[in-house]
Formats: C-alpha cells, sequence, structure tokens
C-alpha cells in the first residue's frame, strides 16, 4: 500500500487580511508652527517689551529725557535720535509697531542670515533707517520742540527695503521701480496722508508725543535705498 502525500499551499493572502501593516521607522516631517528668523522676532522683543519696561517710570520724565525732538539738535542732544526709536505712547502703539516690525523684517533677517556678522547688519540697517527718518523730519520741522516716540521709522525702513525684495527671484533686492515697490509705496503714501489729516484718530495714539508722519515716509525712502549697499555687504551662503 503506497502512501501518497499532498502538500497543502496556502491560500493567496489578500489586501485586508495581510495582518498588520509595518510601522514606519521615522516621523514625517513637521513644518514648524512659527519660523520667523530670531531677528525679526528680537525686533519685536525690543519694540514690546522695551515699552514695558518703560511703563515702570512716569512717562513725561521718559519722553522728557529720551524722546526726539528737532529742537534737541541745537543743544547737542543727539543721542535722542536714538533713544526716541525705542519708545512708544501705549500698548497699541508699540504691538501694532511690533505686528509690522515682524511681517517686513522677516526677508531682510534672511537676506543678511542668522550668523553674527549678518545680525549685525540687519540691525544696523534698522537703526540707521530709524535715526534718518528722525533727522528728515527735523529737516522737515527744524528747530521744533515737539516729541516723537516709536519704532515707525525704522520699521518704515525694514518695510523700503522688504519691498524691493519681495518678488525677487534671487532673493537679492529688485529694481526700485518694481511693481511691489509701487504698490507698496502708493498703499503707505496714501495711509500716511490719512494720518496727515486725521492724526491720533487713524491710529493709536504715542502719548504726548506726535505721529510723525513724515518720519514714517522718509523711513521708506531711506529702506528703499540702502537695501542696495547693505545687501552688497551681506555674507554669502
Amino acid at each position: 500500500m503506497t502512501e501518497s502525500r499532498f502538500e497543502q499551499t496556502p491560500p493567496p493572502s489578500e489586501p485586508w487580511s495581510s495582518g498588520p501593516e509595518p510601522r514606519p521607522t521615522g516621523r514625517p516631517a513637521r513644518e514648524p508652527a512659527f519660523n520667523a528668523p530670531w531677528q525679526a522676532v528680537a525686533v519685536v522683543v525690543l519694540i514690546v517689551a522695551g515699552y514695558g519696561v518703560q511703563t515702570l517710570f512716569p512717562i513725561d520724565a521718559v519722553e522728557t529725557a529720551y524722546a526726539f525732538a528737532p529742537a534737541n539738535l541745537v543743544p547737542g542732544r543727539w543721542e535722542t535720535v536714538i533713544t526716541a526709536i525705542f519708545l512708544h505712547g501705549s500698548w497699541s502703539h508699540a504691538m501694532m509697531n511690533g505686528a509690522f516690525a515682524l511681517a517686513f523684517s522677516t526677508p531682510l533677517a534672511r537676506l543678511f542670515g542668522p550668523k553674527i556678522e549678518g545680525a549685525l547688519l540687519f540691525f544696523g540697517f534698522y537703526l540707521l533707517t530709524g535715526v534718518l527718518a528722525n533727522l528728515g523730519y527735523a529737516g522737515v520741522h527744524p528747530g521744533s520742540p515737539a516729541l516723537i516716540v516709536g519704532a515707525w521709522g525704522g520699521v518704515s525702513g525694514l518695510m523700503g527695503g522688504a519691498a524691493r525684495l519681495i518678488g525677487s527671484a534671487d532673493g537679492r533686492p529688485g529694481p526700485m521701480f518694481s511693481r511691489s515697490v509701487l504698490g507698496m509705496g502708493g498703499g503707505w503714501i496714501v495711509i500716511n496722508l490719512i494720518i496727515a489729516l486725521f492724526g491720533g484718530a487713524f491710529l493709536p495714539g504715542s502719548g504726548s508725543a506726535g505721529i510723525a508722519w513724515e518720519a514714517h515716509l522718509i523711513g521708506f525712502a531711506a529702506g528703499l535705498l540702502l537695501i542696495g549697499p547693505f545687501a552688497r555687504l551681506a555674507p554669502r551662503a
């Protein structure tokens, strides 16, 4: 009697019965929810936290000592051209400056890069455009005792620089009269004409100091002009 053997082959497996799926070995990359360059964040901290420190002292005393007025240039109080950039008249004034600074400083921070030499160029650009904005205001109102405070001049400089970077294919400054420059510049002119007409009714107040809309426009123009030479100094990646 012979014995025959039959090998039993399993039925072909089906997709829904093939067992548990293998686990991926790594986690998928996630985009960070907040990825602004650190220089952009630092500017916001300077503006908002700086006003927080300012509130610890009487506002009249602070503005008398550190706010800028064109009349300050006669007795040689040139330091107020810089110190006024770090003062604000209210939380809403500081927060609005901080929001605009965060939006428009990001393209410049990425142009200059995160290293120390790039950061120095970035903050130098911000301060220089702010100083030129204040001096431009003094040129329009020579000898005026009116106090002005706020980072709007420097923030407008960042806006002017960003206008030439936005839409640029290679990340370098684009033409002086590109579409983005004309669009942002035209919008900024209109906004400041409204400020000139309505003053504090349009923007958050700046305490006893005024809203120097002329400085806004001069800062924007300074940013447009200075981003070219500053970009040539930017470290190469």
